[in-house]
């Protein structure tokens, strides 16, 4: 049986040019495996018809003799074809409900559906992810919003210098301007107003990891959240160096009854409440990074911003990172996603509004919900080396079969939300979201 692989163009809007397969992994599974590509031609893709062209690969609109379809982003629901596997970022397992007639539309036809998010390893991690990328392409796009926001406060400070992500020919060039800035501020430091300049970074996981690394290009010092409250008190002046401080979760919840336990908490949730309001009063930059579904408290409220606005004249929290971007979610002020060139918009407590863009006073909010796609030749390259490595076995993977006899690396069966429509056993829970 000949093996056809398609790659779909990336249409979500004109911002997404990244790719799942790069043309040097397209090359290496047609010589080392056999396996033909067809990708559909695009003006915006950061690879171009030609790289693809040139790696073996034929350019057509036409993905109909494809047996799987890879794609980033979501699929239109008019381009599923029956009985066909997809491969993407459904963004689905949460039951969102902009994604569920592309779902049900998957079950009508039949399809089967490997989520990217869900190919984990034996100790349940993620292999295949962007999720560095948007840490830190998220960092960056927070620390231009803080600057804006300094100026517009009359305050010129070495944050303005620091260019959003998409403004940088490379990461490279990126890292070298942040730490240019961070040269600065060893030698001249920054202003006194803003001190002590704390950064908050809610979660450790690999998104808060690449968030930290264009952090650390900054001069700074680590403290534990139990250690930030205690230096608050003593506080004697510093403007050489930022304050980074990274929550886990026994930082952000306490047991209503007992010790905290993680495990549990996971488990059992709603026998826990939030606490992290106890630390967003010493922030003056929140970065989330977190995993959160409704079940969980939340981070950061409504109602917290407006008692805090009521409390204090000039609160200290300035600008909030919000990577993760779930609408609604742990930032509860996080109301719509945005895009690169429109990052940013500012909630202001009293009267529960928002403003477009970054504004002197109130909560600026950076919400791109695609970060990643600022950076979208190191990012591809990098999910794509992992990737390839399962594209084979998926390639020769006989979907007809049942669902015990396919034949898959466990990670991709993990993966596997939909067999030939129906749902996976570990995502029979999805059900109630399409009934």
């Amino acid at each position: 049986m000949e093996k056809i692989i398609g790659i779909r163009r990336e249409d979500k809007n004109e911002w997404e040019r990244r790719v799942p397969l790069v043309p040097d992994d397209v090359r290496w599974l047609k010589e080392k495996h056999d396996i033909r590509t067809i990708v559909q031609p695009s003006a915006i893709r950061i690879f171009s018809d030609d790289e693809y062209r040139r790696a073996g690969a034929e350019i057509s609109e036409d993905l109909g003799k494809a047996s799987t379809v890879f794609a980033v982003k979501e699929i239109p629901t008019a381009l599923f074809d029956k009985n066909k596997t997809y491969v993407f970022f459904s963004h689905t397992i949460k039951g969102q409900s902009y994604n569920m007639p592309m779902l049900k539309d998957m079950i009508a036809l039949r399809c089967n559906l490997i989520d990217y998010e869900r190919v984990l390893n034996e100790k349940n991690q993620r292999l295949i992810f962007f999720g560095r990328y948007a840490g830190l392409a998220g960092m960056l796009d927070t620390l231009h919003g803080f600057g804006r926001k300094l100026l517009a406060r009359g305050l010129n400070s070495p944050f303005a210098k620091i260019k959003q992500a998409y403004q940088y020919v490379s990461l490279e060039e990126a890292k070298a301007g942040v730490a240019a800035v961070g040269a600065e501020i060893d030698e001249h430091g920054f202003p006194e107003e803003l001190c002590p300049l704390v950064v908050g970074f809610a979660g450790y996981g690999n998104v808060s990891r690449g968030a930290q690394e264009i952090f650390d290009l900054l001069p700074h010092k680590i403290l534990s959240a139990e250690a930030l409250v205690e230096m608050i008190d003593n506080f004697s002046g510093d403007n050489l160096n930022l304050v980074k401080v990274v929550f886990s979760e026994d930082d952000l919840v306490r047991p209503l009854q007992g010790t905290f336990d993680l495990q549990d908490y996971y488990a059992h949730p709603e026998k826990y409440e939030g606490k992290f309001e106890n630390y967003l009063p010493l922030l003056s930059i929140l970065v989330n990074c977190i995993y959160w579904t409704e079940k969980y408290p939340r981070l950061v409220t409504k109602e917290y911003l407006k008692n805090r606005t009521v409390l204090e004249s000039n609160p200290s929290l300035q600008v909030i990172g919000d990577i993760s971007c779930d609408i609604d979610g742990s930032i509860e002020i996080t109301r719509k996603a945005t895009k690169p060139d429109d990052a940013y918009y500012t909630y202001f407590a009293d009267g529960d509004r928002y403003e477009n863009g970054v504004q002197p006073l109130g909560v600026t909010v950076m919400a791109v919900d695609n970060l990643p796609c600022e950076f979208p030749r190191e990012s591809s390259v990098e999910f794509s080396t992992v990737l390839r490595a399962f594209v084979p076995a998926i390639a020769a993977a006989d979907f007809s079969r049942t669902a015990e006899n396919l034949e898959l690396p466990s990670p991709i069966q993990k993966a596997l939300i939909l067999h030939q429509g129906n749902f996976g056993r570990d995502y029979q829970y999805m059900n109630d979201f399409v009934k």
